[in-house]
């Protein structure tokens, strides 16, 4: 049953960050730091912190366990079957298979973007109300880290 995104985002919000916070600490204990190519990647697109960053390559993306959250998830366009890769702070998940320098500079754009916003708490208000009002392919946030896909660092 499909979900008023608009209406619903701020009921969801809380819990989406309690679960993208939880996400970030599982890739922050469990992923790979970057190599030192993929650390000049990540600064040649923004990354302060290219250090933190931690990559998990995994069959499946993650889902939320909450109902409410991963049909508003699926909804919104973040984890439909084409997604390879997604981005929670630090920590960036990526489809086993779909590892390219195209792929982990847009991700590290996004951290670049949780960066610059301060944290997970900060940033998800800003890209769901963009996803919201603009749609996935359209968020300025997306459109961005879109503009900053490189195959090089």
């Amino acid at each position: 049953m499909p979900i008023d995104l608009a209406a619903a985002l701020p009921q969801l919000l809380p819990r989406a960050i309690e679960w993208v916070e939880a996400q970030q600490a599982k890739v922050q204990r469990l992923g790979t730091p970057l190599s030192l190519d993929g650390i000049a990647l990540a600064r040649a697109v923004g990354v302060v912190l290219p250090e933190m960053v931690r990559v998990a390559l995994v069959d499946r993306l993650p889902r939320p366990d909450d109902p409410e959250l991963r049909e508003a998830a699926l909804q919104a366009g973040l984890l439909n079957p084409g997604t390879f890769g997604i981005t929670f702070g630090h920590a960036i998940y990526i489809r086993s298979g779909h590892l390219a320098n195209r792929l982990l500079s847009h991700e590290c754009r996004h951290v670049h973007q949780y960066e610059s916003l301060g944290s997970i708490a900060a940033f998800l208000p800003v890209y769901l109300q963009q996803i919201v009002e603009h749609g996935y392919d359209n968020a300025p946030f997306e459109v961005d880290a879109r503009a900053h896909e490189r195959d090089a660092p």
